[in-house]
């Protein structure tokens, strides 16, 4: 995946848990929709990986 996609999801993460979350989603989204058919996969594999990032929960 690209470097400035897996920033975006990263920042992403960080809205929502700052209580952003229309922000966050929306950022996510542009993020998720810029990825080619070849990163869809990582994307989908880094979110499920990072799923915590997005509510501030540890492991």
């Amino acid at each position: 995946m690209r470097p400035s996609i897996r920033s975006a999801l990263e920042q992403a993460a960080e809205l929502t848990r700052n209580n952003r979350l229309v922000d966050g989603f929306a950022l996510g989204e542009a993020a998720i929709n810029q990825a080619t058919d070849d990163e869809q996969g990582e994307v989908r594999q880094w979110l499920a990986d990072h799923a915590e990032d997005f509510v501030g929960r540890e492991q």
